[in-house]
């Protein structure tokens, strides 16, 4: 039966969780996987854990679920970020009394979504469901950073990718991995207190974002999709179809032969 996660036991009892892959809500709450499973496994053992991720994501419930039993855990729980923590995996993420990135590893964060149909009033029940899940995930964000509810609200709805610098500087993460902790102190030395001395912390700017907008990592949805598809081993298929070859007036490509479409066409039209 497939999981997401994985533990570890070394010789000396330490015990390691790496979640890895997409978090799967059919998997999750299926009849196979449950968070039972999850929560008895926790709890099988003592001590402090190391929680490894590298995920795009998937059901923010199943990420909620995950991330109130790790802070309910007894033993310090230290997370560590090899890859990605996409999405809902960024808000497991959250769970760690210190967060650690990788110097090559990402963070996104952005609005959940989701999929619905019926009515206008069910149309309306379904913004409603995605307003309180986001404000869900504020807590969680604001809980670890420290940063004003419109800052985390705005990271959200522009679908932020940080950067191990730009997680750190933010909040998101406490250390960068290998690195040492002068050299992170003196490069990367978080502010104080982030929104302390803000008067305007929780006042938009007349763009409806906050002024740190344009110091954060933005990169294209659609590059880093694929990139996070490829990594996981999912093919995207918009990189394997041959070029449509040229067609002339005469509707002949260049090799003088008549493609398929054009014919089926006419074969239509003399029927």
């Amino acid at each position: 039966m497939r999981k997401f996660w994985n533990w570890i036991t070394n010789d000396a009892g330490e015990r390691t969780l790496r979640l890895e892959g997409p978090i799967d809500s059919d998997d999750m709450w299926g009849n196979s996987v449950t968070p039972a499973w999850f929560r008895s496994e926790l709890e099988s053992g003592e001590g402090d854990i190391t929680v490894w991720i590298n995920s795009p994501g998937g059901s923010v419930c199943a990420a909620a679920e995950i991330y109130t039993m790790l802070r309910d855990y007894k033993g310090k729980v230290t997370v560590k970020i090899d890859a990605v923590a996409a999405s809902a995996a960024s808000v497991v993420a959250m769970a760690g009394d210190v967060v650690l990135m990788s110097p090559v590893a990402m963070m996104m964060v952005h609005d959940p979504a989701t999929v619905a149909m019926g009515n206008r009033a069910e149309m309306e029940k379904a913004i409603e469901t995605l307003d309180a899940v986001k404000e869900s995930i504020i807590n969680a964000y604001s809980a670890k950073t420290g940063l004003s509810h419109n800052k985390i609200s705005s990271l959200m709805s522009n679908e932020t990718w940080l950067d191990a610098k730009e997680a750190l500087k933010l909040g998101f993460c406490d250390e960068i991995l290998f690195t040492s902790d002068e050299k992170s102190g003196e490069e990367d030395e978080k502010p104080d207190s982030p929104d302390e001395d803000d008067p305007d912390k929780d006042k938009p700017n007349e763009d409806g974002d906050d002024d740190e907008k344009e110091d954060v990592h933005l990169y294209s949805t659609r590059i880093m999709n694929r990139m996070i598809l490829n990594h996981i081993g999912v093919t995207d298929e918009t990189q394997t179809k041959p070029p449509l070859p040229f067609i002339g007036m005469d509707g002949t490509t260049a090799d003088g032969s008549v493609p398929y479409t054009i014919l089926s066409k006419q074969l239509e039209f003399l029927r």
